[in-house]
């Protein structure tokens, strides 16, 4: 395990960013280090860089400090890239963290391939949040205060689903116990980030259902949403979270699959499963990446011809397992 006040220690400069369209996990870490470094090196001078992050996460300690990406190439001292799998992911901050005279990656994904000078990166864990809660703990678990461990707890649930996915283990669950014992009102980050979705989100998702169709004998589900049809129910692709996995719950589905447009015949693709399969080399494929069971990465033409197309890519990862 690498050790973080070792790298911060008499750094003057950090810069810290996640991956374009940040999820909970990535909002989670990002906040989590941010506080950190703020709460513990008080001569660092530190930014955070994030895309607009969604509504639900902005109660996180400091999120209102979060600045959005730009090209720069300003050097800093230190670029800390979490829940990121490589500098593309990090859209406009690529710039900053090639500029950057020394660079750290803490990351779970399973198609990070160590980009960086310094990496701390287990695709077994859970979570980036996790990995960064491992980190402080390693020092002194007194440093984790109660609003580093909202933001830790925020990126656990959200990747782990509420501690339901495979990815979760005995580790997660200890470290999620030891982040409530810090007073959070868990309950609340639970049902107000993960559960509770607006009417135009639930109408959204309602839309994606009824368009879904099963394929290869009904082991694998796809839908997806137009960009039409995202400024019909009024949201945009943050707004989008969760509707793979509610067709990944579809009975007897062993895959999801989830495309939305970004712009007119471009389209990003979600994938999820249950099967005990490895998506992230289908997306590495396709220049995306992420984890065994749930990994993304963008394509271009028509959906359902796109469709189509991943189908025929993840069926005979499913004839294997016969």
């Amino acid at each position: 395990m690498i050790q973080l006040d070792d790298i911060l220690k008499g750094k003057k400069t950090v810069a810290v960013g996640g991956h374009m369209r940040p999820d909970g996990d990535c909002v989670g870490s990002v906040l989590a280090m941010l506080n950190y470094i703020e709460d513990n090196f008080p001569e660092i001078s530190a930014k955070a860089y994030l895309e607009p992050i969604p509504h639900i996460f902005e109660f996180l300690s400091r999120s209102a400090e979060l600045e959005e990406p730009s090209e720069s190439t300003d050097s800093v001292d230190l670029f800390i890239c979490l829940d990121c799998s490589d500098t593309k992911r990090l859209g406009p901050s690529g710039t900053r963290f090639e500029a950057a005279r020394e660079t750290l990656c803490i990351d779970h994904h399973l198609s990070n391939d160590a980009f960086a000078d310094e990496n701390y990166i287990i695709p077994d864990y859970s979570s980036t949040c996790e990995l960064v809660y491992n980190l402080i703990s390693a020092i002194d678990e007194n440093r984790i205060t109660k609003a580093i461990a909202e933001c830790l707890y925020t990126g656990i649930i959200h990747d782990t689903g509420v501690f339901r996915f495979d990815c979760t283990r005995l580790s997660t669950m200890e470290a999620a116990g030891h982040l409530m014992e810090k007073g959070i009102d868990f309950g609340h980050i639970i049902d107000e980030t993960f559960y509770q979705k607006t009417f135009d989100q639930n109408r959204v998702t309602g839309r994606a259902l009824t368009k879904a169709r099963l394929y290869s004998n009904g082991r694998i589900i796809a839908s997806y949403i137009t960009a039409e049809e995202m400024e019909e129910f009024h949201v945009k692709p943050k707004h989008l979270d969760g509707i793979v996995s509610a067709l990944r719950d579809t009975k007897d589905a062993l895959a999801a699959v989830f495309l939305y447009e970004l712009e007119p015949g471009h389209f990003k693709v979600s994938t999820r499963a249950t099967a005990d399969i490895n998506l992230a080399d289908l997306a590495k494929s396709h220049g995306g990446g992420g984890h065994a069971k749930a990994a993304g990465f963008e394509i271009d033409g028509d959906a359902e011809a796109g469709i189509e197309t991943i189908v025929r890519e993840i069926e005979p990862l499913l004839d294997a397992l016969s």
